[in-house]
């Protein structure tokens, strides 16, 4: 019998009808034996969400103010969810308990957390699995660290003797027993660390996409899906800004080798993404995926044989270093260099920074270039695919798109281009054409 862990986000979790969905997901398939469930989400785009609105009574009741009110809103959420369910549960004892620490004045990451304790104890009696509370199996250091190693043993020792179980995401408990949090979207780092411990075939992790798509929606109308996806090139498009998945849930799993499938709650025959640590398999484009930010800002510096002064470079980025600054991309000529930083970060710090370029590396010229967007173009097919780096720029041309920066990684698994941040869009639409539209 093989082993999933499923993780299902507060969208697959808002309502009884949301649930009824997971439910048929998991029971579909013995083999999916940990259930990870996030607190119930919107249930639309005018609702809240359960951890804000724990969030929101806490306040009031740090403050001195009455909270029950706001305690008895997110009672009612809850039990809306088991009324549809029609299950025999009571959480009066639980909301008893929490009333008591609120007033007692227990700490917001106790509150936050219990948006998941109590849609795993509805989860558990739903499915009829065991539950396992958080704060028993995954721990924090005193510092607020996970603790990784105790983590691994009480949890993997558990789960040996536990065929179906239901473990809240999101948060743990420090070494004295108070509830600690992972940040928010931390279900799915708990998915991760269960999957682990669980030794598990395939860590599912369910929302409300069918996977990674190979660029945003809000620019690419109905953009492709992107079938399988290495940790590295998710890491590359996740820092560029393309989010699905938590990006410290990555790492637990790529040490253990377990691949992660991301899944559409709503779709649940749709096959998603597979997230693994290494494929033979070619994406059906050459590129695995597009991904971009805006507002960063370019300092050029200019000086004569800056090749041949050993420590020029290193001095430049001490200024940075020494104001806080840290720099996203650096490409260079023999008497050219560029560092790329995020624009409000050096806007602060901006002539302390210029004025210790001057003093520091005596260049010949400095030039500062404000509101640049970068776009990060990612996959392993590049490697192999000839031409690459001119059809992207030949398709920047015909958009009318002037390049002001390309910087390529060694491992040649990305290109990153930075344009002015009105051609955003424009240029993204324009690689998105000349490797996905015209291969269609």
């Amino acid at each position: 019998m093989g082993k999933k862990v499923v993780k299902f986000g507060g969208s697959s979790l808002a309502s009884a009808e949301q649930f009824k969905k997971v439910g048929a997901i998991v029971l579909s398939d013995p083999d999916r034996r940990y259930v990870v469930p996030s607190a119930p989400g919107k249930r639309n785009k005018n609702d809240t969400k359960v951890t804000d609105m724990l969030y929101d009574c806490y306040a009031a009741a740090a403050n001195g103010e009455n909270f029950d009110g706001k305690l008895k809103a997110i009672r009612l959420r809850y039990q809306e969810i088991i009324d549809g369910l029609g299950i025999d549960l009571s959480l009066q004892l639980e909301f008893e308990e929490i009333r008591q620490n609120f007033l007692n004045h227990i700490g917001s990451d106790y509150a936050a957390s219990r948006g998941e304790y109590l849609n795993g104890r509805i989860m558990a009696a739903y499915l009829g699995y065991e539950f396992i509370d958080a704060a028993s199996v995954i721990y924090f250091r005193q510092d607020g660290q996970f603790d990784s190693e105790k983590t691994e043993a009480i949890l993997s020792q558990r789960l040996a003797n536990t065929e179906y179980a239901v473990i809240p995401g999101f948060y743990g408990a420090y070494p004295n027993g108070a509830i600690h949090t992972f940040s928010r979207g931390g279900s799915d780092i708990t998915g991760s660390i269960v999957s682990r411990a669980a030794k598990a075939d395939v860590y599912e992790n369910w929302t409300d996409v069918s996977g990674f798509l190979i660029a945003d929606p809000r620019i690419i109308d109905d953009p492709k899906r992107i079938d399988v996806i290495t940790y590295k090139e998710l890491r590359e498009l996740a820092y560029m800004g393309a989010t699905v998945l938590h990006e410290d849930a990555i790492f637990p799993v790529r040490q253990a080798g377990i691949p992660i499938n991301i899944r559409n709650t709503n779709e649940p025959d749709d096959p998603g993404t597979m997230i693994v640590a290494t494929t033979c398999r070619q994406p059906k484009y050459t590129i695995t995926g597009i991904a971009g930010k805006k507002g960063f800002v370019s300092i050029n510096i200019e000086k004569d044989q800056m090749n041949t002064e050993i420590g020029f470079g290193e001095r430049v980025l001490r200024c940075f270093a020494d104001n806080g600054i840290s720099f996203e991309h650096m490409p260079s000529g023999i008497d050219t260099m560029t560092i790329v930083v995020h624009q409000d970060e050096f806007e602060e710090k901006e002539q302390q920074v210029l004025s210790g370029i001057q003093m520091l590396a005596k260049p010949d010229h400095v030039e500062v270039e404000t509101d640049l967007a970068l776009i990060a173009v990612v996959g392993r097919g590049m490697r192999s695919t000839r031409g690459t780096a001119g059809r992207i720029f030949s398709s920047l041309a015909h958009q009318r798109v002037n390049v002001r920066m390309i910087d390529q990684g060694s491992s040649e698994l990305n290109i990153i281009i930075g344009v002015a941040q009105e051609d955003f869009e424009r240029a993204i639409k324009g690689i998105y054409d000349i490797f996905v539209t015209a291969r269609l």
